[in-house]
């Protein structure tokens, strides 16, 4: 059975002209059975804390480029590499029986971009890999990241950004002092949490700039790694920022303030100052190095 769609791939239809529907939804039910389980694991894990909030929304944005490029997908002429595919599939499939057997997301989740990487192998050749390859390689932000690598470099960028960020406000005239990751604000004591200058913030955060330049289309490695880089200490400052805003916000208002409702918002602060520092380097990289934008598929 195939669809019936027109035959224009910017018509909106559902499926692409000369899909078979029987193997597209064995496939889907295939993935669904394999990942459904993890992912409602991770929603009553990881997907609840502060640090690894931004998993669904990641996996909702791969899966929405992986369909609007569904059409091109479609197009491309079939050259399946079945070896290669079934080698492929065969080892993800092993990860993610590991991962699950032995309770580790890392394999469990990351074991997904694998199965579809082989899917598309098995039916359209390297060329389907290459024309989606932006979104395979963005389901990476949304893998739970080793507690160990995040215990060992968390820990120095919160001892950083706690002393930049009490640095700035004593110097501001505030009554500030500072014992390793905690703050005194005149007579409050605040610890700065994994959740506001941790490895995870930052890694949200390259996340948010690797889907801007995706949708900007910047076809400049150059430009493109330029700006990867200098997301990393764009990251460091907006959680200067964030931190800074939650010791002043205690500081004049009270703790509850600063743990309640306030204490959500500056984590919209983080990253609308991380977008508008993100804009401004991009702005600034403009000036020196071309942007190589695509246009209609084309540089």
């Amino acid at each position: 059975m195939t669809a019936t769609s027109s035959t224009d791939p910017g018509s909106g239809a559902v499926f692409p002209p000369g899909t078979d529907l029987t193997v597209f939804a064995v496939l889907l039910g295939s993935f669904a059975l394999l990942f459904l389980p993890a992912y409602y694991e991770l929603s009553n894990t990881y997907w609840i804390t502060d640090e690894q909030g931004h998993g669904p929304i990641i996996l909702a944005v791969s899966f929405w480029l992986l369909y609007r490029a569904r059409h091109s997908l479609a197009e491309l002429p079939s050259q399946p590499r079945p070896v290669l595919g079934w080698v492929i599939l065969a080892l993800s499939l092993l990860v993610y029986a590991f991962g699950r057997s032995q309770d580790i997301s890392i394999f469990a989740v990351g074991s997904q971009i694998g199965v579809l990487i082989a899917f598309l192998l098995l039916f359209k050749g390297m060329q389907g890999v290459r024309l989606v390859w932006f979104p395979l390689f963005f389901m990476l932000f949304m893998v739970p990241l080793p507690e160990a690598l995040v215990a060992a470099v968390t820990a120095p960028l919160k001892s950083a950004v706690s002393a930049v960020a009490s640095n700035l406000l004593y110097a501001m005239g505030y009554p500030v002092g500072r014992s390793g990751v905690v703050m005194t604000v005149g007579p409050y004591q605040l610890l700065v949490a994994d959740a506001c200058a941790g490895l995870n913030s930052m890694f949200t955060l390259e996340a948010l700039g690797m889907l801007y330049m995706n949708l900007m289309k910047y076809t400049n490695p150059v430009r493109n790694v330029a700006l990867a880089v200098l997301l990393v200490p764009t990251a460091f400052v907006a959680n200067i920022v964030r931190v800074m805003i939650l010791v002043l916000v205690t500081y004049h208002f009270g703790d509850e303030a600063g743990q309640g409702f306030v204490h959500g918002f500056a984590g919209m602060v983080l990253f609308m100052v991380a977008l508008v520092l993100m804009l401004g380097l991009d702005k600034v990289l403009g000036w020196f190095i071309p942007a190589g934008r695509t246009q209609g598929g084309k540089v």
